[in-house]
């Protein structure tokens, strides 16, 4: 079985890249630490370090075990913080990774209000597309998942975003386009496109926005993809197309002189979907945490009026 103590010493030991200084840092001998390492080493029937003349470099197996022993070290130390701490003095670290999307924001004036309580609490935001946080979900590398379109509600508890996005275009404002309010799917026929990978991989969204543009994406101009709303922004700014995405990400002020954003017509819009693992074993922090974000939905559904 892995020892704890030696994870440390292996990755002290990647880190330094040497076995001298990894000693060093340690107050432990070089031939104790050597040994260790080499015991760990035939214990796994693995070489998890390339022992050269200037320098130690990790092998594949040992950077597998070197992103491994990160996360058992961090998980051993926030269990031990969270079992010695009380229900008054919250702390640990709560993992979230989460879509690009304004209402994110809900998630996150919550975590205000719950570290203004437990200020001990940190909060590590990890940023991707829907897939890529369900796989981390999965993984138990994050506490809960924000994203759009199916989750399987036998596997995850979910709990919907209070508000929508909208769906719009972001485009230059030489773009002849820009001089209209609203976009209308022919209007797109013939325009030069970024669009998400997610979506153009048909995960979410792909059916909605083909149904609404009247055509497949295979019929359309698709000249760029992307992951990262950002980095889509630069791809219009700098004339590789115009992009269809969510209102608010890239918040574009009315006086740009470049860049604008117009909403689709007829309007189409999604709600993020916050989701954790049914029966997983949450620290005390993340509980509360997630206990918060019911209260405050409850509570801004009741604020909201009934439709009609």
């Amino acid at each position: 079985m892995l020892d704890l103590r030696v994870l440390h010493y292996f990755l002290t030991v990647a880190r330094e890249e040497s076995i001298t200084h990894a000693a060093e840092a340690l107050h432990l001998s070089q031939p104790t630490l050597s040994r260790q390492l080499r015991d760990m080493e035939d214990m796994l029937g693995k070489e998890l370090m390339i022992r050269g003349p200037r320098r130690i470099t990790l092998t594949e197996d040992g950077l597998f075990l070197k992103k491994r022993a990160e996360e058992l070290l961090s998980l051993a130390s926030n269990t031990e913080q969270e079992l010695r701490s009380d229900d008054t003095e919250l702390n640990g670290t709560i993992r979230i990774g989460s879509a690009e999307s304004d209402s994110v924001r809900f998630l996150m004036h919550a975590a205000h209000d719950i570290q203004a309580r437990y200020p001990h609490l940190h909060f590590h935001i990890t940023s991707g597309d829907g897939p890529a946080m369900m796989e981390l979900l999965d993984k138990n590398l994050i506490d809960m998942a924000i994203v759009y379109g199916h989750v399987d509600m036998e596997k995850y508890e979910v709990l919907p975003c209070p508000t929508v996005d909208h769906w719009g275009l972001l485009l230059r404002r030489d773009n002849p386009l820009s001089q209209k309010e609203k976009i209308t799917p022919q209007d797109l026929w013939d325009e030069k496109l970024i669009v998400s990978n997610q979506v153009l991989q048909g995960e979410n969204h792909t059916d909605r926005l083909q149904v609404w543009l009247k055509k497949s994406f295979a019929d359309l101009n698709i000249s760029a993809t992307y992951s990262l709303a950002y980095n889509a922004s630069l791809m219009v700014s700098e004339g590789l197309g115009s992009c269809i995405m969510l209102e608010k990400i890239i918040r574009v002020p009315e006086d740009d002189d470049t860049l604008c954003f117009r909403l689709l017509d007829p309007p189409i819009s999604d709600r993020l979907l916050i989701a954790w693992k049914r029966f997983q074993l949450f620290s005390k922090g993340t509980q509360q945490f997630i206990q918060l974000l019911k209260q405050e939905k409850a509570s801004l559904d009741a604020m909201t009026p009934p439709r009609p």
